[in-house]
């Protein structure tokens, strides 16, 4: 009899929204023959033409509620208290419904795998209250959680000195993306700007994503061309910047786009990609990029260092990145287009981060407690320590305390 695996946390398949519900659809894609599935959708995002009961072996349940912003917690919590009676393994994708968790872990022998999805509480979008919150639910969520997956290593870095735990690091795949794809003449008329170069950003319009930087930047660099995919009308911020930055006629600013091959059309005939992302961890866009084989710059915290290897370009600030675009040679692009391809195609690939779940979710059966940051002989009492003459391991230190701090 196959495992059941309850999928919590996303809009739903089939995937149209962002990387959790790309990676749900790659899980269900490759391991669907092994598992047998449950999926949580919402019926917000859904229309009833397209709501269907199954979708390549996953079952789909549907919940009357928004699976972001305030409603996702109500949305997780009825996701996690029906697949209760559903499911043997909860796979949970971020920590909104977190608070039900220690109920779940003490009076049920279910097992639970959650990905925090970044450092979520810190993002600039959410309000105080929002903050609180998060930052309290993330504290549930290792806690109680059988098995903690950071998807990326300064993810992993974080709940190590915070939580003294050592999480799973899985990331994304990007072979999903469609590579060498050239205009029609269609196209051509539709997207004027896939015949000139370009520099092109996709991504949801947010301030942490550091969209006004870019904009900004572009707009004082009037003769390099951008590109930007995006949802501008979910918020008077994206609101303002499209009212300021469309009159400027090397700016794009384009609608989302969910159609595959659109997207890839648009980023794949790009000679660069911008990536402005200051907060998560292994962002989807990025390593898409990567996979297509575009040069990189990205904003230079640590995240998108890990991701990239350290050998993309990087900016911080308006200057940087201004100067770093003024600078690029045509072999300087050529070289890190060549280094992201071959990081994505040894890192970035479905089969393989499927097969990393399927390890977890045979874990999840055998292990017991959470793997510690600190050795176990850290636990004995000083006193034993000192009269066995290993004194010098009285004061273990964590691994990595110099590298991050809270």
């Amino acid at each position: 009899m196959k495992t059941k695996v309850a999928i919590i946390g996303t809009v739903g398949l089939p995937a149209k929204y962002g990387g959790f519900e790309t990676l749900t659809a790659h899980l269900v894609e490759e391991l669907s023959d092994t598992y047998d599935f449950t999926v949580y959708c919402s019926l917000k995002k859904y229309s009833k033409e397209e709501q269907i009961d199954n979708w390549k072996g996953a079952k789909l349940k549907y919940l009357p509620l928004d699976a972001n912003g305030i409603q996702s917690i109500p949305y997780d919590t009825l996701s996690i208290f029906h697949a209760l009676f559903t499911s043997d393994v909860l796979l949970v994708l971020g920590v909104a419904g977190a608070w039900i968790l220690p109920f779940v872990k003490l009076f049920t022998n279910k097992k639970i795998i959650v990905s925090i999805d970044g450092i979520e509480w810190k993002r600039d979008k959410w309000s105080l209250a929002a903050k609180l919150y998060l930052w309290w639910a993330e504290k549930l969520a290792m806690r109680f959680s059988h098995i903690d997956i950071s998807d990326n290593e300064s993810i992993q870095d974080y709940t190590s000195v915070r939580y003294k735990t050592i999480s799973r690091v899985i990331e994304y795949g990007a072979d999903h993306t469609k590579v060498n794809l050239n205009p029609t003449q269609e196209n051509l008329e539709k997207y004027p700007f896939l015949a000139e170069e370009y520099a092109v950003k996709v991504c949801r319009i947010e301030p942490e994503n550091h969209v006004h930087t870019i904009l900004k930047v572009f707009s004082e660099l009037l003769d390099k061309k951008l590109v930007l995919v995006g949802n501008w009308n979910n918020s008077q911020y994206g609101k303002d910047l499209k009212e300021q930055y469309s009159k400027f006629e090397n700016i794009h600013l384009l609608d989302p786009i969910y159609n595959q091959e659109i997207i890839d059309l648009i980023r794949g005939n790009a000679s660069l990609y911008i990536h402005g992302h200051s907060a998560g961890g292994t962002n989807p866009s990025l390593v898409e990029a990567m996979f297509l084989g575009l040069p990189i710059i990205s904003n230079g915290v640590s995240y998108n260092r890990t991701t990239t290897e350290h050998k993309a370009f990087y900016f911080s600030n308006e200057n940087e990145l201004k100067n770093v675009i003024k600078n690029l040679t045509k072999e300087n692009l050529q070289n890190c287009a060549l280094q992201m391809k071959k990081i994505a195609e040894r890192r970035y690939t479905w089969k393989k981060i499927a097969k990393k779940y399927s390890n977890l979710i045979e874990e999840t059966f055998n292990a017991k407690n959470k793997t510690k940051v600190y050795p176990l002989i850290s636990e004995f009492d000083k006193n034993i320590l000192e009269k066995y003459n290993v004194g010098h391991l009285k004061n273990v230190k964590l691994f990595n305390e110099s590298k991050i701090t809270n």
